[in-house]
């Protein structure tokens, strides 16, 4: 596939005009990196923008935070490109991989050129033009222009190879006649692998005949409509001429990501907390926006939570920009729904400040400066205070590296109620900014030792039977009898709060060191933690009740209510109140296995 070829697959340069297309495509050039290289680091001045054609690059922030993982297709450096030409982020290659550049003059031209061009990098975008949803964006606008195509007898081989090499997660086969069939990785798996199929068969042995598709002219939502209807994940754009696309369901979750990615954008250069708050007040839009394009609830809550975290990094940077450098190295820390990437439309803060052994009493004062800009800041943002007062403006969660240590060795040791409360929300710790390395040690440490004190893992299990889904004795909804929970189930504190506790405990025994509650769950079982039946009956009843929370705090904010917790089961059809209801036996089920020994080594 020549460098032309492989661009008009992508948007925007799938907009340009055949001839600028060609003369662009000529001024790009190849790199070869290997696996671990660094393409460029935040401060350097940009060469020009990336695309990835083969292989995977890691975009970081200037602390070091994972901010995305990039395969084919996609175009990185344009942020440095657009303000001084230095880079704001750092990329570096995490497999061996090939990019194609094109020099920084060249880009600056093509935007000065092409108004459509300049639109679609421009960061300030979002400013001039109001965000449209799905119902207002032509399926044109959406998805992927000429897509690849294979004849009917090409050999299942021969696709996969084309598939593999070419990063395409479907293949559209066409001939003379127009378009007879769709082959995609599903296919790939559930009927060429699991039977076993002949690799030199034609794809007409494995692909979906006759797909069902839709015009240029449909709007996204059709797409979702389609997907959600048929459970499939391609649909294949014809017009009069044949085929012209196709959209994807990663095609619709990027448009709605975007927005996150824009709220992140304007976060990361804002110039003070109202500036912050403003940007912030975007969240319940976006959640809303996530959920009704069918996006799951764990990758909502990531892009979610994501928004939270560069908020944090913003307000670190101002207080150090207004107080001046710190006197020794610190890491601010997450814990709660943060620190596991699971935050709603509704959520308030825990965050913890570990500073280097070398902080003396006389630095506190600076560091408790930081921490009340930051935590009044998040505040402001509208993630307010813990009510359990879990906030780096404690003291007592502002210390040296060595009193933290102390901390998890005593809550260890000694496993009262106390100490059992504490433990489950410090082992959500996930470091947002400042010295990562502060945290390195005293996490594997940690886990080690817990995990070989059975008494205390054993009231870690007591502590997470605390939390009961909301059933009655005859395993039937039960809800609230008065005040704001009469006729209500809290979807948090007895809904997804009991599973997060059992992924805590599993992650205990395992050793493992996701924080995530879906990871560690996948984690558990793959480590037979927790059996292999056990473990996928707790992730769909995980889903199931995440999601509808999700649904609920979405259906709220657009009937222009503040998002909350507490559903009514009444708004469920009785094929839906069943559902939950099943999912809440699951993890009541999960749990008395959890307080057996039962499903644990």
């Amino acid at each position: 596939m020549t460098t032309a070829e492989f661009l008009a697959l992508i948007h925007p340069w799938d907009r340009l005009p055949a001839e600028t297309l060609d003369d662009v495509a000529a001024a790009f050039q190849t790199q070869t990196l290997a696996s671990e290289q660094t393409i460029y680091r935040a401060g350097d001045t940009l060469d020009g923008l990336y695309v990835v054609r083969t292989g995977r690059v890691e975009v970081t922030d200037a602390d070091g935070a994972l901010l995305s993982s990039l395969g084919p297709r996609n175009t990185f450096g344009e942020r440095g490109l657009m303000r001084d030409g230095r880079a704001v982020t750092s990329a570096r290659a995490i497999d061996a991989t090939e990019l194609l550049m094109l020099p920084a003059d060249r880009f600056r031209r093509l935007i000065d050129a092409e108004p459509g061009f300049r639109d679609f990098f421009s960061r300030t975008r979002a400013a001039a033009l109001p965000r449209r949803s799905l119902a207002e964006t032509r399926v044109a606008d959406l998805m992927t222009a000429e897509p690849r195509t294979v004849a009917p007898d090409t050999t299942l081989a021969e696709a996969a190879r084309i598939m593999r090499d070419g990063g395409f997660s479907s293949l559209m086969v066409a001939d003379g006649g127009g378009l007879r069939g769709i082959l995609t990785i599903r296919d790939i798996s559930a009927r060429v692998v699991a039977e076993r199929m002949d690799p030199d068969a034609p794809v007409t042995r494995a692909m979906s005949a006759d797909p069902v598709s839709l015009t240029p002219d449909a709007i996204g939502s059709d797409v979702l409509h389609l997907m959600m209807e048929r459970g499939i994940g391609h649909v294949p754009i014809v017009g009069d001429a044949g085929l012209v696309g196709i959209v994807t369901q990663t095609d619709l979750t990027r448009f709605q990501a975007e927005s996150s990615a824009e709220i992140i954008g304007d976060a990361a250069h804002a110039p003070d907390v109202d500036s912050l708050a403003a940007i912030t007040h975007r969240i319940p839009r976006l959640l809303a926006q996530l959920v009704g394009a069918g996006t799951r609830h764990d990758v909502t809550t990531r892009l979610i939570t994501d928004v939270a975290d560069a908020v944090t990094r913003r307000l670190l940077a101002l207080a150090e920009a207004e107080l001046g450098p710190a006197p020794v190295p610190w890491l601010w820390l997450a814990c709660g729904s943060q620190g596991r990437r699971e935050q709603t439309g509704v959520s308030d803060q825990d965050n913890v400040l570990m500073l280097s052994d070398d902080a003396r009493p006389e630095h506190d004062a600076w560091f408790s400066a930081l921490a009340r800009f930051v935590s009044d800041g998040l505040d402001s943002c509208g993630y307010v205070f813990c009510p359990g007062d879990m906030m780096a403006t404690n003291p007592r969660w502002r210390q040296p590296l060595r009193v933290w240590r102390g901390y998890f060795q005593g809550w260890i040791a000694r496993p009262d109620p106390m100490a059992q409360m504490l433990a489950s929300v410090m082992f959500d710790l996930r470091p947002i900014g400042g010295d990562r390395s502060l945290f390195e040690g005293l996490e594997v440490e940690t886990l080690e030792a817990a995990s070989r004190n059975s008494i205390f893992v054993a009231h870690m299990v007591s502590n997470s039977l605390k939390h009961a889904p909301p059933l009655n004795i005859w395993r039937g909804l039960a809800t609230g009898r008065s005040g704001e929970h009469r006729d209500r189930i809290d979807l948090k504190m007895n809904g997804v709060v009991p599973v997060t506790d059992l992924a805590r405990i599993y992650a205990l025994r395992g050793r493992l060191t996701a924080v995530n509650t879906r990871a560690r769950i996948e984690a558990a079982r793959d480590a037979d933690i927790v059996s292999q039946s056990g473990g996928r009956d707790l992730l769909a009843a995980y889903d199931l009740i995440a999601q509808t929370r999700l649904d609920h705090q979405a259906a709220q904010v657009r009937h222009g209510s503040v998002p909350d917790n507490l559903m009514a089961p009444a708004t469920l059809g009785a094929f839906e109140r069943s559902h939950l209801r099943d999912a809440f036996v699951v993890v009541r089920t999960m749990q008395s296995a959890a307080a057996q020994g039962r499903g644990l080594p």
